[in-house]
Parts: structure tokens; sequence; C-alpha cells
């Protein structure tokens, strides 16, 4: 458990390293409180961005000054014009062990990065199948279902059976750290030697994470080409949302089946390349975080993420027992969010203003809750969540670092707002 004062010390170590970053630090007292965490943090990551814009001056999209040395903290960027050349220099927002060999393309959002790599696989097989784990994310499978005609979806459940075995069709499998739990932990236990390739979307997962670190062993042991995707802007900015930021990062193992086998993607990192060049999807040098890469960095985003999933796993436990009929999901593979259902079937629109509403309410008495798309942040962050595996609405509760009192405070608010609005017939 920890105390409101333990939180306050340890936010003002993520402010310090925040701060610390400028040219000329800002003259910030410790915080007292949820709102000025959330406030100091967000007034310095925009002096950050504004003091980047006018020290990298000469580094403009058009390349004019060969003079310009662009740079953001340990990042390192050299590109020519529309940065359609961009190389990067810089820390791994992973932590691989020592036997791996990776290579990091950065695209200026998460749905760029796997845009890229989806869009680049045509250039490898004419027609593959993609699995696709329960739970998946919406805005992927829209892709998949609209722009990328020659992946056939194949939507998975449960038992997975022999999904991964050879066929005459490439198989591609696309893992999803928004998976349900027992879809992803089925996925990871099963023989994938079958398989062509792995598309691992990360983004919800810390880049410490040990569930990485599983599959790379899983992959490499399978002898599986494997690609992680991320938007950055969730998990590894400290909660502040810094710039929109996507990777795409190809990543060989010292295996020697790893190494030689299904020898036609190894061109897929090339073609990435080429593809984010032709769809002008490079990443801003402006949007890379410089406090990334410190031994305190990294200590500050583990210590941020066990305290989300510390209140997440208090939340489906609470919802679990107050709100049986009412919960929706409880167990994504990551923990940093849990869903709602309606007592009647919800809507977009309905669960939209759901979510607007019992923010807006729970905040006016005083709760550090608000109706925002994202999660990672400082509060919690309410918003419509759309299954699209089941076509089913729900209201997504995004857990949040908060002291463990404050959060099982919250939760019980939240639990007793949503009982009353669903009593009253607010479902539909």
């Amino acid at each position: 458990m920890e105390t409101i004062q333990a939180y306050l010390e340890r936010k003002h170590r993520e402010l310090r390293l925040l701060n610390d970053c400028l040219t000329k630090p800002l003259d910030l007292a410790p915080p007292r409180s949820v709102d000025e965490v959330v406030g100091s943090k967000f007034q310095i990551t925009a002096a950050l961005r504004a003091e980047h814009e006018l020290q990298a001056w000469k580094a403009t999209e058009t390349a004019w000054s060969h003079a310009a040395d662009p740079v953001s903290g340990p990042f390192e960027f050299r590109y020519d014009y529309q940065r359609a050349d961009l190389t990067v220099r810089g820390p791994s927002f992973y932590e691989f062990d020592g036997g791996c060999i990776s290579a990091a393309v950065y695209t200026a959002s998460g749905m760029a990065a796997i845009s890229a790599v989806l869009l680049a696989s045509a250039q490898i097989v004419e027609k593959a199948d993609l699995l696709v784990l329960p739970g998946s994310y919406g805005e992927t499978l829209e892709l998949i279902r609209g722009l990328v005609p020659h992946l056939r979806l194949v939507a998975l459940s449960l038992p997975l059976g022999d999904a991964f075995a050879s066929a005459n069709s490439p198989k591609i499998l696309l893992l999803d750290s928004c998976s349900l739990a027992g879809a992803f932990e089925a996925a990871v236990r099963s023989d994938g030697s079958g398989l062509d390739l792995v598309l691992f979307d990360t983004t919800c997962f810390a880049g410490s994470s040990g569930r990485i670190r599983r599959v790379l062993s899983w992959a490499r042991r399978c002898g599986i080409p494997l690609v992680l995707v991320r938007s950055h802007n969730k998990l590894d900015s400290l909660g502040a949302e810094y710039g929109r930021l996507g990777s795409a990062v190809f990543v060989q193992g010292n295996d020697d089946r790893q190494r030689a086998g299904r020898p036609e993607w190894r061109r897929l990192e090339a073609e990435t390349r080429n593809a984010v060049r032709l769809l002008g999807g490079a990443a801003l040098p402006a949007h890379f975080p410089p406090f990334v890469g410190s031994a305190a960095y990294r200590d500050l985003t583990k210590r941020r993420v066990a305290a989300i999933l510390r209140n997440g796993r208090s939340t489906a436990r609470y919802f679990a027992a107050r709100l049986p009929a009412l919960s929706a999901e409880l167990h994504f593979a990551h923990g940093l969010y849990v869903t709602l259902r309606g007592s009647r079937p919800l809507d977009e629109a309905s669960a939209r203003q759901a979510a607007e509403d019992m923010s807006n309410e729970l905040r006016a008495e005083g709760l550090p809750i608000r109706h925002a798309g994202s999660f990672g942040f400082d509060f919690a962050a309410t918003e419509w969540f759309h299954d699209a595996t089941t076509d089913h609405y729900s209201v997504r509760v995004a857990v949040s670092d908060l002291p463990t009192q404050v959060w099982d405070d919250l939760t019980a608010a939240i639990a007793r707002w949503w009982q009353v609005r669903q009593s009253r017939g607010g479902g539909g």
C-alpha cells in the first residue's frame, strides 16, 4: 500500500526528472495534490517542446541548413528532406537481453507503425492469413479489413487448438497487448513453429515487461520472425503524453533456427522503411522524450506501471464482487483498464455520454477522474469502448497511478455511480 505522502514524494522525483531536461528549469515547489502533479507535469512538458523548437530552428522540414544537428536528450537524428530517410541513434524503449539484435523504425504514431508493417508485408507475400486474438485493438482490425486486402482476417477463439499449425497459406499472428488475458496466455503457451511471422503490439505493456521477454523467448524457441510495434505516448512518457511517437522494432535472436528460417521475411524491415517514406509517416524529432534512457527514468517508469497494475487488480476484484452483472471485461492481458456494460445494450453515443457524465459528476465531488480517450495518466480516464470482435459497446475505466487509498475510494465511487445510473435505466 502506497501512502499519499510516499506518492507525492515519488511524483516529485518524476517532476524533477522532467524539469532537469530544461536548459532553464522551472521553479516548482513539491506537489501537494494529484491536481498539482498533473498540472506541473503538463506545464513542464509544454516548456520542453517549446524549448526544443527554439533550439532546433535550423532543423526544418526542408533541411535547408546542413549545419543543423537535431537532438532530443539522448536521441540524435539524421535526415534530409521531409525526414524520408530519418535515422535515429539513442536508447531503446525496451529492455532486451544480450541475445537479441534489433533494428527500430520510428514513426509518427503507433498506428503509423503497424500500418507500415502490414502494408509492407504485401511485398513479401501475395496472400496470407492474419490471426487475431479476442480483444485485439479495434482500429487495427478496422485497418486490416479496409486497407490491407492481401491479408485475410481470421478471428481466433479459445481453445486455440491447431490454429498455429502450418498450412498452405502463410500465417501471421497479431499478438496484441489489448487481448483478453486468457487468450494471450494461451497463445504464448502454444507451439508457434507453424507461424510465418509474429506481429506483437506491445503498446499496453511497459518496455521492461516480463510479458515482452516471454514473447521474445517464445519466438526464439519456435524460430519465428518477430516485429514489435508500439505507441510510445501511453506508458513511455511518465504520464505526460509527451508527443505522438510510434515504432516498429525488428528482432532477431541468436538462435540459428530464427536466423535461418523464413528468409523472405528478412526484407520486411527494408520494405517497412520504404512504406514509411511513401506514406509520409516518419517520426518528428520533437516528439522523442528527452528524459528517456536514464536509470532514474527506468526506475520511475517501473514504479508507475507497478502502481497502475496494483490498482487495476484491486479494481477488477471490487467490480467482480460489487458489479457482477454490469462488468463487461475485467481481465485484459495488460491490466490497465476494465470495461462496464449497461443494464441495456449500449451504442457508441450512449457509452460516450455515460463516460462523460460519470467523469464530470465524480470530478465535481473532488475525485481525480476525467473523460479522456487514452490511459496511463495520473488520473482515471473514462471513454466509450467498442469490442471489435463482439461488436459490443461498453465504458472503459482506465486505471491510474494514484495512492492506494485514493484509488480505492475512486473505485467505490465509480461502482456506486454506475450501479445507480443503470438502475435508473441509463443503459441505452
